[in-house]
């Protein structure tokens, strides 16, 4: 029986890890295409609009 809750165990955590990995891989994959479309396009950022006051500011990253 104890194996058998050792074994759930990893397997959660290496389940959350593998979702980890995937966000993060995700989330550079998207930087990645959005630095080659400012390349492409000759632009040095990209704008965001901010909620509050209405003005427009550089995407952080």
């Amino acid at each position: 029986m104890p194996q058998l809750i050792f074994f759930a165990v990893v397997g959660v955590a290496a389940y959350f890890v593998y979702r980890a990995f995937v966000r993060e891989a995700e989330r550079v994959t998207a930087k990645i295409r959005r630095e080659e479309r400012q390349a492409r396009s000759g632009t040095s950022g990209t704008l965001v609009k901010d909620p509050k006051t209405g003005e427009y500011r550089l995407a952080k990253d």
